[in-house]
């Protein structure tokens, strides 16, 4: 049984070592490669290592190693990522190592990060690792393990399988007390998000920090539309009124939401991050030459190549998906007016649910098609050998959003506006809701709540089977986390039926409320129990949903426009007041100019973020300025005496000036 790596560092010194990530090697990897792949883990910044912790696992001739970092490498990361923590007198600041000792809790590291923070500093380390030299990985085949310098170590092994797995190990104490404290009571509103963030990190935070306020802000949508509903008899007042109100609601739901996202990040410590040099994808592939921007070798592949890879496959592979779409839709249609018109031959009030048959038929396949598309889409997007992550998030997230917003709307889009039938409309967003409810309370709720089950019963039986079972071991059998795209997917479609058509059918906020109530509580179940936990890199909010929410919100008032104009009760209004139909048209656009100037001006009376926030901001970039004023007076003096071009003191004067002027311009 080994040890843990022995520090040098006096102030990185502990009693007790947590283990924080795991790499999983494959089977056959030969003892002298494991020592290897430690040592590189182990060794300093200047011999070409990560300074991170490393234990052989179980067995020093194992497939596993466990990783752990010590304080001075997670104090150094910390500044580099641009965090901000609380300083001495209470403000948020960004952290810097050399004024490490004016930080709050800066000697319980356990106190001063979270655990998600903690973790991704492992894995940026690890993801880091280059090769200070031209060298070869022992116990490989010879002109198998070459490495070249300066190649990234881990995509390298990764590569060759040598490296199987890297995941995030949970600490049980503190799992269990989030558990409590977020499902496991009967508490329906509110959520630890502090707790949340803290240990899953920011990209789970966000989420769940936006599903409790969207959640929240459906409740003024459902009591309207309840009264509406309610109404003895549908008048155009309450159609107006429900359409108006969504369009204007959708608008400031967003914007209060940007205020709470900048308010949240300053709160977690990452409104002010840093903008890093992008390192390729571990899947990115190409002819090895040199990079023009850093002079580093690593994997070399045309743009040209990628974008007829686009243009020739990947267009076309979406086209004929969203072709599927459009003959799902023709079949509906056909089938839909087959069982009608048997229920106007030949039904009675027993039949008259199969009317929607065509309906559940087509909700089906449209979630069906759904599934398909996205695992298509990912494997396109890897396929198109995207250099840097954020690409390959934009080009895949595109892919996705294209499709849902035609897959789940075209068919309403079309009823709407083409065939102009709102009856047909109002059936059909009741059968999406009602359906959709019943799809999602059996897979997020049943299916979960199962699977937690045997999984606890088979984890009860293998302790009574094996007493020192290897937790470690253990978070090895749970599947890797899926992300949370699915989940952005289905609020993306839930607010689009909210702000899209719900003045159709105006009961649409209460079925939405009622599922998002289950949907936290069986997300935060999923989460803690049936996956392993993921890393998770710091944020700021929740990236490009933010837009994709924004522009359902613009598209609405078209929606609703358009709805108002063609629904029956304006057309008898219209009739009974002498109103003629171009007149009623001419009305609705400018109804419509009308609408999407109030939301601009909305948009722009409603700051980004609140006041206080700004101004923390303000001193922050105020106290960076002065520590840089600081550091270059300190610089001058310590070269008071070399020959340091003066030109060079000329310059750098010069840039902070004019950051200082353009600071104070700002103000």
């Amino acid at each position: 049984m080994g040890s843990w790596t022995q520090v040098t560092c006096k102030c990185c010194i502990s009693d007790t070592v947590q283990p924080l990530v795991v790499i999983k090697l494959a089977e056959n990897v030969k003892p002298i490669t494991k020592q290897w792949i430690m040592s590189k883990i182990e060794s300093n910044a200047q011999a070409g290592g990560a300074e991170l912790l490393a234990h052989p696992g179980e067995d020093d001739d194992g497939d596993m190693i466990v990783v752990s970092a010590p304080r001075c490498t997670l104090l150094k990361v910390t500044e580099h990522l641009g965090l901000s923590k609380p300083y001495r007198d209470g403000t948020m600041s960004t952290f810097s190592y050399y004024d490490r000792d004016h930080f709050k809790n800066i000697d319980n590291m356990d106190e001063f990060l979270t655990l998600a923070e903690k973790q991704y500093i492992i894995k940026n380390e690890l993801d880091s690792l280059k090769a200070d030299q031209a060298d070869s990985i022992p116990g490989l085949p010879e002109g198998q393990g070459i490495l070249y310098y300066r190649e990234t170590i881990f995509q390298k092994l990764q590569k060759m399988g040598i490296i199987r797995d890297v995941y995030c190990l949970h600490d049980k104490e503190k799992l269990d007390t989030l558990a409590t404290a977020w499902y496991s009571n009967y508490q329906y509103w509110g959520q630890p998000l502090d707790s949340i963030q803290s240990y899953f990190g920011g990209h789970v935070g966000f989420y769940f920090s936006f599903l409790d306020y969207y959640t929240a802000s459906l409740l003024p949508p459902a009591i309207i539309g309840l009264i509406v509903f309610l109404l003895p008899k549908e008048t155009v007042n309450g159609y107006v009124l429900l359409a108006v109100f969504n369009m204007i609601w959708s608008t400031v739901v967003m914007e209060y939401w940007k205020r709470r996202s900048s308010a949240l990040a300053h709160n977690w410590g990452t409104l002010y991050l840093t903008q890093q040099f992008s390192e390729p994808r571990p899947n990115y592939w190409g002819t090895l030459g040199k990079n023009p921007v850093t002079g580093r070798l690593e994997p070399y592949y045309p743009s040209w190549k990628r974008k007829l890879q686009i243009g020739m496959v990947s267009v076309p592979v979406v086209c004929t998906f969203l072709c599927l779409v459009v003959g799902g839709m023709e079949t509906f249609y056909y089938f839909e007016g087959i069982v009608s018109d048997y229920q106007k031959k030949h039904g009675f009030y027993l039949t008259s649910p199969v009317v929607y048959l065509p309906s559940v038929v087509h909700i089906i396949y449209v979630n069906m098609l759904g599934v398909v598309y996205r695992n298509v889409a990912l494997t396109l997007t890897e396929w198109e050998n995207h250099r840097v992550e954020s690409s390959f998030q934009n080009h895949h997230t595109v892919k996705v959003l294209v499709f849902s917003f035609f897959n789940y709307f075209a068919v309403l889009f079309h009823i709407a506006f083409f065939r102009q039938d709102l009856q047909l409309l109002r059936k059909r967003l009741t059968s999406l809701l009602i359906v959709s409810q019943i799809i999602n309370q059996c897979t997020e709720v049943l299916v979960p709540f199962i699977t937690d089950w045997l999984f606890a019963s088979q984890e009860q039986k293998s302790k009574e089977d094996d007493p020192d079972v290897d937790k470690i071991r253990a978070q090895t059998k749970l599947p890797v986390f899926p992300g949370l795209f699915g989940e952005y997917i289905e609020l993306f479609v839930q607010f689009g039926y909210l702000s899209l058509f719900s003045c159709v059918y105006p009961l649409t906020a209460v079925f939405l409320l009622l599922n998002n109530i289950t949907e936290i509580r069986t997300d935060a179940l999923k989460l803690c129990r049936l996956f392993r936990k993921p890393f998770s890199e710091p944020v700021a909010d929740i990236g490009v949903w933010q837009a994709a929410f924004e522009i359902l919100g613009f598209v609405s008032v078209i929606s609703n426009c358009w709805l108002i104009f063609l629904s029956p009760q304006v057309k008898e209004f219209c009739q009974e007041n002498g109103f003629s139909t171009r007149n009623a048209l001419l009305f609705t656009i400018f109804l419509e100019h009308c609408l999407i100037i109030l939301k601009m001006i909305i948009a722009f009376v409603i700051p980004d973020e609140p006041e206080w926030v700004m101004l923390e901001r303000a001193q922050i970039e105020y106290q960076s300025l002065q520590a840089l004023n600081q550091q270059v007076t300190l610089l001058t003096h310590s070269h008071t005496h070399t020959h340091t071009h003066p030109a060079l003191h000329l310059s750098f004067y010069f840039i902070l000036h004019c950051h200082i002027l353009c600071f104070y311009v700002d103000i």
